[in-house]
């Protein structure tokens, strides 16, 4: 499935922007849960109720994402359609209320995911369901594809999975977001990650310097500050460099499609890995944007990704079972 953009909305900025803020997202009704972390935090998950007998599908959202973002929303309302299950749980403190824990969420989190997965796998037992599905966004793509590869056979127990617009060099993107016209993205991120910062300063007094933290401008200063200490990296550049799903890429087994514009402000097409394992499927369009991939006439539509992204899911499982199939009764 060949993106084309709309002749009415060039570029990578127009191509990033206007979908998230200003195509109208469909309506889904999700049905919320609370879970108690491992840690004896919480995160709250919400579940789209498919029909008996039909696949499972979590979506983990990108940085400072949820539920409601539109591409949450799209994909949702497209699972919803066909009568499948889905389910995207929230980072931590994405959910609308500041989490317990002393720390957030990274691009390395794949300790977070695994638990999350497994107990999803349990989910999908309950509900006989036919296949479990994973797609990650942005942060939460490459959070996907470093469990994936440092889970390697065990993250078998996925069916397929598909990582959109993931951040695969963290330092090659966090260099492009500090710069330009790019700095507005930053901004824009920051404006919701320091009042959560704050509010975990108010839990636990002295946890990262607070004066650094209003200083902060730029993501780089930010995880320095906050992201990289709180969840054991050394540094920005440690984090930057040990979270990077670049470098798991061949050690993925599971049936994996990473969907990355070339043009996409988040990550210069130059940071974009050229090999993969065989079962990653490594599609590099010229445009789309970062999360963006609108279509239709004005004011467009966000219909394109849910689609691209089902259908290479349903392709790749039923590929994988025809040939396991295949070798078991040759």
């Amino acid at each position: 499935m060949l993106y084309i953009p709309p002749r009415w909305l060039p570029g990578g900025h127009l191509q990033t922007i206007y979908p998230s803020t200003f195509v109208r997202k469909p309506t889904v009704a999700y049905r919320r849960e609370r879970w108690e972390a491992p840690d004896g935090d919480f995160i709250d998950i919400d579940f789209v109720d498919g029909q008996p007998g039909r696949p499972l599908v979590v979506l983990f959202h990108g940085l400072e994402g949820s539920s409601d973002s539109h591409y949450s929303r799209a994909l949702m309302a497209e699972v919803a359609r066909r009568g499948w299950h889905g389910a995207i749980p929230h980072f931590r403190g994405c959910s609308g209320e500041i989490n317990l824990a002393p720390r957030f969420y990274h691009s390395g989190d794949s300790a977070e995911l695994d638990w999350i997965i497994r107990r999803l796998k349990l989910r999908q037992q309950d509900l006989a369901a036919t296949h479990f599905y994973a797609c990650g966004v942005s942060l939460g793509a490459n959070a996907l594809l470093r469990w994936l590869g440092e889970s390697q056979h065990q993250a078998e127990i996925l069916d397929a999975a598909c990582a959109v617009s993931a951040p695969l060099d963290l330092a090659g993107g966090g260099a492009a977001l500090g710069a330009g016209f790019n700095r507005l993205y930053t901004w824009v991120f920051l404006r919701t990650m320091r009042p959560k910062c704050l509010a975990k300063l108010d839990q636990f007094p002295g946890l990262f310097d607070r004066e650094a933290l209003l200083s902060a401008r730029d993501l780089y200063a930010f995880d320095n500050i906050v992201t990289a200490p709180l969840h054991g990296y050394r540094n920005t550049e440690d984090y930057w460099d040990r979270a990077s799903a670049k470098h798991i890429l061949h050690d993925i087994t599971v049936p994996t499609l990473v969907l990355n514009a070339r043009n996409d402000p988040f990550l210069p097409e130059q940071h974009l890995p050229r090999t993969a394992a065989p079962e990653v499927v490594l599609d590099y369009p010229e445009q789309g944007g970062h999360v963006g991939f609108a279509a239709g006439g004005p004011p467009g539509r966000l219909d394109w990704l849910p689609r691209r992204l089902l259908h290479f899911l349903e392709g790749r499982s039923e590929s994988s079972f025809a040939a396991q199939a295949e070798a078991f009764h040759g």
